[in-house]
Formats: C-alpha cells, structure tokens, sequence
C-alpha cells in the first residue's frame, strides 16, 4: 500500500515554503564542494528536505553530520523540557489540591476549600485562548526560539513561586489572592508551550521522520503527569498528614525552578529553526508577514476551525483518560485511591512507550489515517469499554485503560505534527496555538465537570462514553473537512512553481 502523502500533509509544512524550493534548484548536484559556513549549510539542507517534502518525495538521513544530529537532539530535548514541566505541575496541583486547599483557604468547610483550589485551577484554562494569540504571534515575528525561552521562564519561575507563598494562616486572604495570580501567570505562559515545542520540533526534524520526532511533544506531557504521579504517592508515603499539610506539597512546585532554568539554558544555545530564518529573511526584505496574527484570521480562517475540530478530540480524551480517571475510579467504580493512581500510572506508562510507534506508524501511512482510525476506534469502542470498567473487575479495568490508552496515542501521536503541517510558516505557531488552546479551554479543562455532572443527570457511570463519542464524531467530521486543506495547499504550491 501506499503511503498516504496526501493525508499526512506535509506540503502544508513545506508546500508553503515553495518559494524555498525555487531557491534550492541552482544547489550544486551531489558530491560537488560545500559552500563554507555550517549554519547557513544546515538551513539549505534542511530546506531542501522540507521542499521535497512539499512535493511528496521525502528524503533520508543519510548525509546528516554529527553536528546536525546533535542539533536536532538538543532541538528535542528543548521540547521536551517545557512541557514535562507544565504537566508535571498540573498533575501535583490536582493531586494535591485537597493540600492545597487546607493550606489557601479559610479552615470552614473541607469540600469549599476542595472547590475552590479547583476553581483556580479551572480558571487559569481562561487564559489559554489569549495566551496562545500572543505567544502564537511572539513566535512568528520573532522567533519560535525567543518565544519558548520567555515561556518557559515565566511559566516554571510562577510554579516556583506557588512553592514559596504563606499560607491563609499567615497573610490571610492575600495567600488565596497570590494563589490566584500565579496561577493565572502560569496558564498564561503555558499556552505557548504545546504548541511552540511542537511547530519548533516539526520544522527541524527530518521530513521522513517528522511524526516519530514531533510525537515527543505528547510523550513530555504524559512524561510530566507521570512523574508528578510518582513523586506526590513518594511524598505521601515518606511524610506523615502534619508534614505533608505543612511543607511537603511545597517540593514538587519548588522543583520547577531548577528544571525551568535548566529548559531555558537549553533554548537560548539553540538556533531557531532554518524554516523559520529563511521565512524571516524573506518576509524582512519585502515587509511581509509582520502581523501574523492578521494574516492568520484573514486569510487561514478555514484551517483554523478545522484543526480546532480536530484538536477537540485530544483535548477531551486526554483530560478523562489520563488525568479524571483516578476520581471517576475512586469515586464511581469504589476502587481504593493508592490502586486507581498505580492504574493511571501504569496507563500513562503504556502511553508513553505506544506514542513513539505511533508517531512513526504516521510517518509511513499519512497523518489522516492514523486520526481518521483514531476518530472511529473512540466511536465505536468508548461505549463498550465504560461498560466494562463499569463492573468494577480490576484486572478489566487495566485491560480497558490499556485499549483506550493505545487508541488514544494514535490520535495524540499523530496531532502535533498534523497541526504543524496545517499551516504554513509564517502563522504556524499562531495557527497551531490558537486551535490547539481553544480546543483545551473550552473542551479540554470542563471534560471532568461534563463528565460529573453527565453522571449524575443520567444515574450511569458509562455516561462520560457518551461524551467522548459525540467529540470524537465532531473531530471526524473536522478530518474529512481536512481534505479541502489538502486540495488548497497543493493549488498554491503549484502556482507557486509556475
């Protein structure tokens, strides 16, 4: 069978980037002299592999030099760090929000206390769509490097500072209040994270291998939940309930300093993507693309929508399967809170292996079929699965999450650079935030709270299947829309070559 080159869209990452191609004919044929200067060489190399990707023939590695390999690993590392730390915060926030909520709040009411730690974390989801169209712009005009070093800066420096507030005890409401700000701070920033990591990774990695590189962006924060599952259950059993109320749960955000420092040491030695300098130096010299977030709603109003349809299945299955699970086992299926955290460790285990295979399953059959497979696997598969997790069996229950977490990272594995290959370069990182964060903050964040409260006005605990089809039928209607996109981008590239 042939590979699906149409479906994995990669002319939208390098069909965009025609003009590049009209540049790279005059290249000397192989096996002629280098042109001196490695940096310069590196783009031209690289552009080249995004042209041929653009007309459907996409190169192999062989000639990349040690150098250029040790680029693309640093490029991975930098991606991976942001957002290994944003979840990992996420995950010991909501792990810890009864702490959390003893240690901000007013000593009333334990289940107030639990609702409002919630309520902010809730309300940093606000944040999302207005963080992306400004990060999302920041990166277009001045770099997807310089965006990612502020972002993750800002972003680990507030979860630091969480860390070190006082407590309701001792500044009294102004503690709920710093809580609140930092919080906001902290959506705020992270907004740009997923998106950059992913637009920065897709445009350096090699075209034949771009889904197994870009599905490291997912990895991290799944890599991320699973960590700050492990060290809040390691804090647990190491303190008693006084200590841990007191300063335990202040190690794991304390911990995102350190890391955030380490995250932006390794950005700033980067050099941004050859894609986006190439774009950079052209757009200077004819003083186009300087408002990205302009041309992006003028002219790429259709992508946009689309891969928010798209993005909506991501943002819901992610946040039930992997973060709602542990309360909707405890809470729905009476499974003790220790087994219903190790089941949603081993889930995120079995996710972060499988995501890698299916990163590069898309390299070879095209990013529609792996989402397209996706879309129906949840539609016809989600009902059944509830209803087997529904009947308490453990053993099932593992086997259930298992199949979900598989299916889930053939939709996740395959996303990121589906986004990327959506939009061209100079509203890439717009593009891809604006979609991606939207579909988080208004489907994403509330999937736990639909889901309880789909529970609750219908009396079954499989309610939340019912959830997850009808968005995974919204997602599938968005992939058949994507074809237009295909149709689109292959048009311009042509007029382009004229």
């Amino acid at each position: 069978m042939a590979a699906d080159t149409s479906g994995s869209m990669p002319h939208s990452l390098g069909g965009n980037e025609s003009r590049q191609r009209k540049a790279q004919r005059p290249a000397p044929p192989r096996g002629e002299a280098k042109r001196p200067g490695g940096p310069s060489e590196s783009a031209s190399a690289s552009n080249v592999r995004v042209a041929d990707a653009a007309s459907g023939h996409t190169s192999d590695s062989e000639g990349h030099s040690d150098e250029q390999r040790g680029v693309l690993r640093k490029a991975a590392g930098a991606s991976f760090i942001g957002n290994f730390i944003e979840w990992f915060d996420y995950a010991s926030y909501g792990y810890l929000a009864a702490v959390i909520g003893s240690a901000f709040f007013p000593k009333s009411d334990e289940t107030a206390q639990l609702l409002s730690a919630f309520a902010i974390f809730a309300l940093s989801f606000v944040l999302r769509p207005i963080g992306a169209v400004v990060w999302g712009a920041w990166g277009d005009r001045y770099g997807r490097r310089w965006a990612l070093s502020w972002s993750i800066l800002i972003m680990s420096g507030s979860t630091f500072l969480i860390g070190v507030i006082p407590g309701y005890a001792a500044i009294g409401i102004f503690a709920p209040l710093a809580l609140f700000l930092l919080r906001m701070i902290q959506g705020f920033s992270a907004s740009g994270e997923y998106a950059g990591a992913g637009t920065f990774l897709a445009e350096y990695a090699p075209p034949k291998q771009r889904g197994l590189y870009t599905s490291l962006v997912p990895a991290s924060t799944a890599a991320g939940l699973l960590f700050g599952i492990i060290t809040v259950m390691t804090l647990r059993g190491l303190l008693d309930e006084a200590d841990m109320h007191s300063w335990g749960w202040r190690i794991p955000f304390l911990l995102a300093g350190p890391l955030g420092l380490v995250g932006r040491y390794i950005r700033i030695h980067l050099e941004d993507s050859p894609i986006f300098n190439e774009m950079s130096q052209n757009a200077e010299k004819k003083s186009k693309h300087r408002v990205p977030l302009k041309t992006l709603l003028r002219s790429h109003r259709k992508r946009v929508a689309i891969t928010f349809g798209v993005a909506c299945l991501n943002a819901v299955a992610f946040y039930l399967l992997l973060t709602y699970m542990p309360t909707y086992f405890e809470k729905q299926l009476g499974i003790a809170a220790t087994s219903a955290e190790a089941i949603s460790a081993g889930t995120l285990a079995v996710y972060i292996v499988a995501i890698f295979f299916m990163g590069k399953i898309s390299d070879m059959f095209g990013r529609r079929r792996m989402l397209v497979g996706a879309c129906l696997a949840f539609i016809v598969l989600s009902i059944p699965l509830f209803w087997v997790m529904e009947q308490g069996n453990v053993v099932m229950i593992i086997a259930a999450e298992t199949v979900f977490a598989l299916i889930l990272t053939a939709n996740d594995g395959t996303l990121a650079t589906f986004l990327a290959e959506s939009f061209p370069t100079e509203v890439r990182y717009s593009g891809f935030a604006l979609s991606f964060n939207s579909a988080n903050a208004l489907v994403g964040g509330t999937a736990p709270l639909v889901a309880t409260w789909l529970i609750k006005v219908t009396g079954t605990a499989i309610a939340p299947a019912f959830y997850l089809t009808l968005i995974s039928v919204l997602a599938l209607g968005a992939m058949c829309a994507s074809r237009s996109i295909v149709r689109e981008s292959a048009s311009l590239a042509e007029e382009n070559d004229a």
